[in-house]
């Protein structure tokens, strides 16, 4: 980030010869930077923007968030698949329902934690605006929280009270995070005012362009770090699950969202509050219908091409660049279509996975702490990608693009599912259990003789994925959404998340012995073939924007 003393140069472009004129931060106005020429644009390195308070704020809020949900996901594979143990520290669970039904009721949790987005934003953009819809959204979470906590204590287990009390608390915490989910980091990116590049000298006498592009992109690296800082959460909750209790694993969580609640409320007066816009979701559906009407072109729904008596007939309240951007997030979600079958592989890590590590040797660890390994994994490198491997691959003039980026990320977890396949193969070919992967020896159930960091390999390669997949999507979709309607947008890019859930159903007869070898090779197959498939169709995307007011083509 950029140092407080550096120096601001604006842009003014005359019609006859281009004049630099410098002034400090202190003299300028956002509305008097002006984007740079293009000899700038092609020799000046690109760098983001300082991160502002409000932003950092909203992501410790996400840190906290997220600490609660993965805090109370993370056992819900145990939970639901095994029943109580019997002796002291053994196997947790509660439920007792097995392992088809635990991925079912997960799979469900996910799909309709990422269906509900569309909703949240929807309210967000059009009535309530992001703040005081993440306040109401909050309270309803907090509701699906303390009903999942109470229905975990050892009294509502004797009444059978756990199963149902699970699912409802599923469906109210699903509502209060597809509330939260859309506009957190729609809120976060809204707290950067400058929206056009800009010229600055920095301390040290270079001249670099600060590129919005590169800043809201940095702020996304910065917000799934604190993301995946609180999907760490787990590593504390499943030892609770196994050492102590499931109630307590639950409480921990509750008490966590609690204090995010709290955070973000304090941080209410620093933040960039957008108003909602009644009519967003009507120019939108009117853009279309004027563009079907006449010729099914976007460009007919410009004002532009439209006299004033026509505009005010079909009451057109846009402009030419809010058409311009429906039609590059078109382009963008076009790419995203392809994102159920990366999610479909991804889900894995939060049942089947799970499952496997319970049929192997644990040596003490929780067979869910393994999970841990991938927000690590994210944590670590997601900061080296943003600030130490991109930059390097810019300053050599290469840029790997948003399309590029997503294929490659695509292949790394068809090697995940591939590498999955192996070492299932290899459990069920050891003893002493073998395809059974659990049988019962001397009255205690006893797992297969294959060390449960084996693992680990699945996890770091799903956790390089993500940082290609998911942080460049988001970012991609975000950045070419209209302003009115980014939550929306950014709604339609987590829908496919619910959607990969529902394909993980497809996918869940293959969930059980002897049939995990085939369910993890059909998912790297098919990973794999997206992912080219994606590149060989999609790489004309892969086109650099340059973002100056003056046409270049």
């Amino acid at each position: 980030m950029m140092e407080e003393d550096e120096v601001i140069e604006s842009c003014r472009i005359d019609e006859k010869d281009t004049r630099i004129e410098v002034s400090t931060r202190d003299d300028i106005s956002h509305n008097q930077r002006k984007q740079p020429i293009l000899e700038e644009l092609t020799t000046l390195e690109k760098v983001p923007d300082r991160m502002p308070k409000a932003a950092f704020l909203i992501c410790i809020c996400e840190f906290c968030e997220r600490f609660a949900y993965w805090g109370a996901v993370g056992p819900f594979q145990n939970y639901i698949e095994f029943p109580v143990p019997k002796e002291k520290h053994g196997q947790p669970g509660v439920i007792g329902a097995g392992q088809q039904t635990a991925t079912t009721l997960t799979l469900f949790f996910q799909f309709f934690c990422f269906a509900i987005p569309v909703l949240g934003a929807i309210i967000a953009d059009q009535y309530l605006g992001r703040y005081k819809t993440i306040i109401i959204f909050s309270l309803v979470y907090t509701t699906g929280l303390i009903i999942l906590t109470l229905t975990a204590i050892p009294p509502a287990i004797e009444v059978k009270a756990s199963l149902p009390g699970l699912i409802v608390s599923m469906i109210i915490i699903g509502i209060g995070t597809g509330g939260i989910k859309t506009n957190c980091i729609t809120m976060a990116a809204d707290q950067f005012p400058h929206k056009d590049p800009y010229v600055k000298t920095l301390k040290s006498g270079k001249r670099v362009i600060v590129d919005p592009e590169l800043t809201i992109s940095s702020m996304f690296h910065w917000f799934f770090f604190s993301l995946s800082l609180g999907s760490l959460s787990p590593m504390i909750t499943t030892y609770v699950e196994k050492y102590h209790s499931f109630w307590m694993a639950f409480l921990i969580p509750t008490i966590m969202f609690l204090i995010s609640v709290i955070i973000f409320e304090i941080g209410s007066k620093l933040y960039i509050k957008i108003p909602p816009n009644n009519s967003a979701l009507l120019d939108l559906f009117n853009v279309f219908r004027l563009a079907f009407k006449h010729g099914r072109n976007l460009d007919n729904a410009k004002p532009s091409k439209f006299s004033l008596d026509v505009a005010k007939q079909y009451k057109i309240k846009w402009d030419d660049k809010f058409v311009d951007q429906i039609r590059a997030s078109i382009k963008a979600c076009r790419v995203i279509l392809t994102y159920p079958i990366y999610w479909a592989c991804y889900m894995q890590v939060y049942n089947n996975l799970i499952s496997q590590a319970a049929t192997m040797t644990t040596n003490f660890i929780p067979n869910d702490m393994m999970y841990n390994l991938n927000p690590i994994t994210v944590m670590i490198f997601t900061p080296i990608a943003d600030h130490v491997f991109y930059p390097a691959l810019r300053r050599i003039g290469i840029n790997p693009r948003p399309v590029t980026r997503i294929a490659i990320g695509f292949i790394i977890i068809a090697s995940a599912m591939l590498y999955t396949a192996i070492v299932q193969y290899i459990i069920y070919n050891t003893g002493p259990c073998f395809e059974a992967t659990h049988c019962i020896i001397d009255g205690k159930p006893v797992p297969n003789d294959i060390n449960i960091w084996w693992q680990a390999p699945s996890y770091i390669l799903i956790a390089f994925s993500e940082i290609l997949v998911c942080i460049t999507g988001l970012n991609y979709v975000f950045s070419k959404a209209p302003l009115q309607l980014k939550s929306t947008i950014t709604a339609l890019y987590l829908m496919t998340l619910a959607a990969g859930s529902l394909l993980g159903l497809v996918f869940v007869p293959l969930s059980k012995d002897p049939y995990l070898v085939w369910l993890y090779s059909v998912l790297a197959a098919i990973s794999s073939i997206t992912g080219i498939c994606l590149f060989i169709f999609f790489r004309d995307s892969d086109v650099e924007e340059t973002p100056c007011k003056e046409e270049v083509i």
